[in-house]
């Protein structure tokens, strides 16, 4: 499917159902096969402007090769004058922080199903040598049967051999100590693992709630310990 050329003309656009910086995503419909997908636009110009070029380029790359239950798949990518289009997996659940901020109540089985989920995930990343560096609630999307799925490779990054990763990415509430070590003092490097911490602050925000502290108390944590 993926070895298939397609541009704009093969999608039918039914309606947009978000906005970004760089563009807007809608739900489209593949007009020979009538399949669903959610279609991203990114405007050239803007991704310019904000230096962003290289990011989504490295997004796409990763992106192209990777297909898994828990992640949201890219199916299709081109370009016009105008803008770059990447066609994913339709999901229509939500992100975790939407229903964290609806102040929705995930029972203990329900956070250990998405864990599995997710470290399964994880684990499929892992042996293509990627990590993916902003795991959050965020950037974990809910389909129609309520199965989670990573989305977000903006700033991933892929290994090589046995090296390690150099530069502090990430969002700050979920990043693990070594990555903070990274910025304090340039630190050895880190690693897969990093994906694994912030996971487990995830699962902890879901069992406890965003409006509980627990994430924000952790983060203090992590600042304490950089300090020392």
């Amino acid at each position: 499917m993926r070895t298939k050329k397609v541009n704009f003309d093969h999608f039918q656009i039914l309606r947009a159902i978000g906005k970004g910086s760089f563009g807007k995503v809608c739900i489209v419909q593949k007009r020979d096969t009538k399949k669903m997908y959610a279609m991203k636009y990114m405007n050239k110009q803007k991704c310019v402007e904000r230096d962003e070029v290289r990011n989504v380029f490295r997004e796409l790359q990763i992106m192209q090769g990777l297909e898994h239950p828990f992640l949201v798949n890219l199916w299709y990518s081109f370009q016009d004058e105008e803008d770059m289009f990447m066609v994913v997996d339709l999901l229509l659940g939500g992100d975790l922080r939407y229903h964290l901020q609806q102040n929705v109540h995930f029972t203990e089985g329900t956070v250990k199903l998405y864990i599995c989920e997710l470290a399964l995930a994880l684990e499929y990343l892992q042996r293509y040598h990627i990590i993916h560096r902003d795991i959050k609630p965020d950037n974990i999307l809910l389909d129609e049967h309520g199965h989670v799925h990573i989305t977000d490779f903006n700033i991933a990054t892929v290994l090589k051999g046995t090296e390690k990763a150099s530069s502090m990415a990430g969002t700050k509430p979920y990043m693990a100590p070594e990555v903070f070590q990274v910025y304090m003092d340039g630190g050895p490097g880190y690693s897969y693992p990093v994906d694994w911490w912030s996971l487990g602050v995830t699962a902890h925000e879901l069992l406890r709630g965003w409006y509980s502290g627990g994430s924000r108390d952790m983060m203090a944590s992590f600042q304490t310990w950089a300090a020392e």
